[in-house]
């Protein structure tokens, strides 16, 4: 893949992600920032964004989106290296409850 092919798919993935986060954020506010760990003044303002605002936004060459799974003991959990797929839902839960303890206490 070239640059410029990179370049691209990081601005589809952007305006991708920000027409995403608009539309969970609209839908249930509380939820959208768990999900995408922003804050009640992130939402907000990618809540009003405007369809050009957004084309404008996207089209930089810098990822919009990140990992927040910082942790390897989340990334274990969540690939389940070494364990059986009956402990999968356990395994989910888990990093979900480490997940969401990290994003109350950014908040």
């Amino acid at each position: 893949m070239n640059s410029q092919q990179i370049l691209s798919e990081i601005r589809e993935a952007n305006l991708s992600y920000l027409m995403l986060a608009q539309n969970l954020i609209r839908a249930d506010r509380e939820q959208a920032m768990y999900r995408l760990g922003v804050s009640e003044e992130g939402a907000r303002l990618i809540e009003l964004l405007s369809p050009a605002q957004m084309m404008r936004i996207s089209s930089g060459n810098t990822l919009l989106c990140r990992f927040r799974m910082d942790d390897d003991l989340v990334w274990g959990l969540l690939t389940n290296h070494g364990r059986v797929a009956a402990n999968d839902t356990t395994s989910r839960l888990h990093a979900s409850i480490l997940i969401a303890g990290r994003h109350h206490e950014a908040a």
